[in-house]
């Protein structure tokens, strides 16, 4: 009985990866396997967005998962994470799917977080919660009991970047720099409480850009021609980051749904950045 919850399971997600490339899934499709005890589907969202959620999912605030020493929302050490994740029932060999109000920050926040813990089959509902709404999916405010497992990570580190990668990348032609943040924070217009501007070099691509209006993972075609028309190309080594690098997850999604082998994060983010001050900005 086994052996066919899988192979259903698997099924589902060889249709959904020949539709797209992406780690994205659509509300239809997590319908189909949210009950298959090796799928756990994930709240990533704010601590008090939890109150309303799909039915059967667990709450793992994406904020319950950094610390805010040196700077704000950098991640926990993963030993930290492991114990959290497992705490909530999450472990490297099931499938995980995350979700947020809508906006695709927060999951695609805690998307690339388990992806630097090791796991592999990881998946973010395509639309978040708006779709499942949408779709008119169960949704409860009951929160989901959850039995302990051990998240035994396996850390990934070619998906993150420090501030020291980030200075060789800085006028090298064989990488690119995504600043993921508004343009008004990317031209430093925008009120902010630290240095305004933008780490030398880089290039202005909202996450917001990688979603159409409706909150939906854009087309491999749309975000492959978003992405070339910015420079970003699959021979360079692409480091993402905003202010806090919260919005850089999506973007990371999407970059790797597109087959570009060399994309990173800095964690630390433009907060690290602007605060040394040796550090220089546009």
């Amino acid at each position: 009985m086994k052996l066919n919850k899988l192979f259903f399971l698997g099924l589902i997600l060889l249709v959904a990866s020949a539709i797209s490339a992406q780690d994205v899934i659509s509300a239809n499709e997590l319908a189909k396997i949210s009950k298959n005890k090796d799928v756990v589907i994930v709240w990533a969202g704010s601590v008090a967005g939890y109150k309303v959620h799909i039915t059967g999912s667990v709450s793992v605030p994406h904020s319950t998962l950094y610390n805010n020493e040196p700077v704000k929302s950098v991640i926990k050490p993963a030993a930290e994470m492991a114990a959290l994740l497992g705490a909530k029932g999450i472990s490297t060999d099931k499938t995980i799917v995350v979700y947020d109000e809508g906006s695709g920050r927060y999951s695609g926040r805690v998307y690339w977080i388990l992806k630097y813990l090791g796991a592999e089959n990881v998946k973010m509902l395509n639309g978040n919660l708006t779709a499942w709404k949408a779709s008119r999916k169960p949704i409860t405010g009951s929160p989901t009991k959850s039995s302990a497992v051990t998240f035994t990570p396996k850390i990934d580190a070619s998906v993150l970047a420090s501030m020291e990668d980030v200075k060789n990348a800085v006028g090298n032609s064989s990488s690119v720099l995504i600043d993921a943040r508004a343009p008004e924070e990317f031209a430093g217009t925008a009120a902010a409480e630290y240095r305004k501007g933008h780490i030398p070099g880089a290039i202005n691509i909202e996450y917001k850009n990688v979603m159409d209006s409706k909150g939906l993972l854009k087309t491999n075609d749309q975000l492959k021609s978003l992405f070339e028309s910015k420079g970003v190309t699959s021979d360079k080594t692409v480091i993402i980051y905003c202010e806090t690098s919260v919005r850089a997850g999506v973007v990371h999604l999407a970059l790797k749904g597109l087959g570009y082998p060399n994309v990173k994060v800095y964690d630390s983010a433009y907060l690290e950045w602007q605060a040394t001050s040796s550090n220089k900005v546009e």
